[in-house]
């Protein structure tokens, strides 16, 4: 064999090597953006789930007229805003949860009330589950956006024409007689 000969194999060896490397970013990016999908929306149930219980809780008659108020607002409008206000709304929310149930006796004359010991616990387990959701959410962003930083993926557009993804931030601290174990 001639010397030119193998230097074509080398390069069609090469070409079929970065071939598979870049068809292997990209499969893996789509699975990252696939990703990052599932836990939007994930994100987005609970979210939703938590303002549902709110709600409820407002609407329940179990709270003083001044906090079920201030608790409906808050949970209206974050049921209600739009993707570009989603986060101060989520935000506010968790200030109005954390208004309301400041204090333990507040949640304690709650869970008196009738039906108040299943309100607080749906409540509960959904202000503990948005803090969750946000941080896998917010994890698949950082992988996406690690591996969309790299040269080869710029250079050869392997994201295509998918959006820069960008974490979800919010105040999602729960109120802390929720959080006390001893108020449960």
């Amino acid at each position: 064999m001639t010397g030119s000969l193998w230097g074509l194999i080398w390069a069609t060896a090469a070409l079929i090597l970065i071939g598979v490397y870049l068809s292997w970013t990209a499969g893996r990016l789509d699975r990252l953006h696939s990703r990052i999908d599932a836990a939007r929306a994930a994100l987005d149930a609970q979210l939703l789930r938590r303002a549902s219980v709110a709600q409820e809780l407002a609407t329940a008659g179990v709270l003083d007229p001044a906090a079920s108020m201030v608790l409906y607002q808050a949970a209206h409008a974050a049921r209600q805003a739009e993707e570009e206000q989603r986060e101060v709304a989520e935000s506010e929310l968790s200030q109005a949860l954390r208004a309301v149930f400041a204090e333990p006796p507040q949640v304690e004359a709650v869970r008196q009330a009738p039906g108040g010991e299943e309100s607080l616990g749906e409540l509960n387990q959904a202000v503990r589950r948005v803090p969750m959701a946000r941080r896998f959410h917010n994890d698949a962003v950082r992988a996406a956006r690690a591996v969309r930083t790299h040269r080869v993926v710029r250079w050869f557009r392997l994201a295509g024409h998918a959006p820069f993804p960008l974490a979800f931030e919010m105040d999602d601290e729960p109120p802390a007689a929720l959080a006390d174990p001893a108020s449960h």
